[in-house]
């Protein structure tokens, strides 16, 4: 293996520690990893791929209840809850925090305090998906210089 290869495993790992230390990601996200194997080498990116997917629609239909005369709290708060089971299955876990605080809103039938927290869901939302990206180019640029993508092992 050659020292761009190398220098590149470092720049990975540095990249996802520093997402565990900010909280953007939690041990769930080590755990789906830990499913990752040669018989499926595309495993976290397809899951994480369905999760954005699924993300981008669930915001969308919070926007349009949101947006509507007479909020259905109990239809805002399914999409909510929906958005707080994923992100947790993949370790999102600013994603997950952010969710808690918009249930409650609903939970209060709160129209403000749920457009708040709407807008908090989205900007963590897009800081997570925009740092499983560039962690997953990270991965693409270790590969095409020969070497392999280590395992982060966490100690969780």
């Amino acid at each position: 293996m050659d020292s761009e290869a190398a220098q590149l495993q470092k720049q990975l790992f540095d990249f996802t520690t520093s997402l565990f230390n900010q909280g953007v990601l939690n041990e769930q996200f080590t755990q789906l990893q830990s499913l990752q194997d040669e018989s499926n080498p595309k495993f976290v990116i397809e899951v994480v791929t369905l999760f954005f997917e699924d993300s981008e629609r669930l915001l969308n239909e919070m926007a349009l209840s949101l947006g509507q005369e007479n909020v259905d709290f109990k239809k805002l708060d399914a999409h909510v809850h929906q958005l707080k089971g994923s992100s947790s299955s993949i370790g999102a876990h600013r994603v997950q925090h952010s969710c808690i605080a918009f249930r409650n809103s609903c939970d209060d039938k709160n129209v403000e305090g749920c457009s708040k927290c709407l807008q908090q869901v989205k900007n963590e939302y897009f800081l997570v998906k925009s740092k499983l990206e560039t962690m997953f180019k990270l991965e693409q640029q270790i590969l095409a210089a020969g070497g392999s993508i280590p395992n982060v092992d966490r100690g969780f």
